[in-house]
């Protein structure tokens, strides 16, 4: 009796702890796996790829020029080397170095005095002979009107010498004529209008005709020429261009950042270079704030015409890839996909997209580095990128990286 009363509590605690341990082991796993939940989500959060940071652009549609770019030398309009004519010394130099002359303004004063001294002496010449040519027919009238009283040859005598003395006041006239073209000569004026360079002789050295040295080179500057070339394949598109009308040249500084001055095509040359397989062309500029100087090396924009609903995208949006170009095109999910392309003319950092894009779609212009296929992208504009960090908060990596 006794036994088996005791038997009974213990039995009713055994049960009891173990329904303890089951709810405690129940609970255990029930926290568990919350814990697990949650700990989870951030872990997937983590994984989840950042978008891309890249800058767009719109594919714009409307007129685009066509322009040939090359290299190319400016080149004087005239340039003359200005030398004496006359012998002698020189007594006065009437300009600066460098100095824009007219035509017509002084340069360099030659010692006039032998040149002068000969004109004097040829006038008092023709003026000794004109004196002797009255006197003869004077003669010849009298003995004209003496008739059968004069000879015969007395009178034919005197007309050979009324006949001679007139030759040789033509004579002096010319003579009188070539001396005061020498005295014209002694005084050196500018033949055309343009720019002075070094003065090669000086003030009180003795010149002549016969010399090689010139006392300076002049060169016109307005108008100004740049000779260029283009490719022989090309001739066809610019002889079109310049039937229909002028065709406008712009000229640049080398390194294509500064405008210089504008100008037209004036002439194509007449033959091909074989050797290189191009075409001389020749552009004139007025050149009024002598920004092109000759000699100065240039680039050149030459217009030929004008697309007028040309499909545009900047330069950077198109790629080169294995399978040829490319253009990354931006859904409404921000996210990007490669859409093969094909494209014509380049000017200006714009390109013609010939085929693969519509007018209004948005492509990656820069930051294509980082993007493939169905990447998420985020812009970033110039200036920021405000929108990218919004976009990945600032736990996510890459928030601060910035557009590569």
């Amino acid at each position: 009796m006794s036994s088996g009363q005791s038997a009974g509590p213990r039995k009713r605690r055994r049960g009891g702890w173990l329904l303890v341990a089951a709810v405690l082991a129940g609970g255990g796993y029930y926290g568990w796996q919350r814990t697990h939940e949650a700990g989870a989500k951030p872990a997937a959060a983590a994984r989840a790829p950042a978008p891309v940071p890249v800058s767009l652009a719109q594919v714009e549609q409307g007129p685009f020029a066509l322009v040939l770019g090359s290299l190319g030398t400016v080149q004087a309009y005239n340039t003359v080397q200005v030398r004496t004519r006359v012998d002698g010394e020189i007594l006065k130099v009437a300009f600066r170095e460098g100095q824009v002359v007219r035509k017509g303004d002084l340069l360099v004063q030659v010692d006039p005095r032998p040149y002068q001294a000969a004109l004097d002496q040829a006038r008092a010449k023709k003026t000794q002979d004109e004196a002797n040519l009255k006197n003869a027919r004077a003669d010849l009238e009298r003995y004209t009107k003496l008739g059968d009283y004069a000879s015969r040859q007395q009178t034919e005598t005197q007309g050979a010498t009324v006949s001679q003395l007139t030759a040789q006041i033509a004579s002096d006239q010319a003579a009188i004529d070539n001396a005061t073209t020498q005295l014209s000569y002694a005084t050196i004026l500018a033949p055309i209008d343009g720019v002075t360079g070094f003065r090669l002789i000086d003030v009180g050295n003795i010149v002549n005709a016969a010399q090689q040295t010139a006392i300076v080179t002049i060169t016109q500057v307005e108008p100004i020429f740049v000779v260029y070339t283009a490719p022989e394949d090309q001739l066809r598109e610019i002889a079109k261009a310049l039937a229909a009308g002028p065709v406008p040249v712009e000229a640049w500084s080398t390194d294509g950042m500064t405008r210089l001055s504008e100008g037209r095509l004036d002439l194509v040359n007449n033959q091909v270079d074989t050797a290189t397989g191009t075409i001389r062309l020749k552009a004139s500029f007025a050149n009024k704030d002598h920004a092109l100087w000759p000699g100065l090396s240039v680039s050149t924009r030459m217009r030929t015409g004008t697309i007028p609903e040309a499909v545009i995208v900047p330069d950077d949006v198109v790629q080169h890839g294995p399978n040829g170009l490319y253009a990354f095109v931006v859904d409404g999910e921000k996210k990007a996909h490669a859409q093969p392309v094909a494209v014509g003319r380049s000017t200006d950092g714009r390109t013609v997209v010939l085929k693969g894009l519509s007018p209004g779609e948005t492509v990656v212009w820069q930051g294509q580095s980082r993007v493939q296929e169905g990447s998420r992208v985020a812009e970033v504009r110039p200036g920021g990128g405000a929108e990218l960090a919004q976009a990945q908060g600032p736990g996510e990596p890459g928030a601060r990286d910035g557009m590569r």
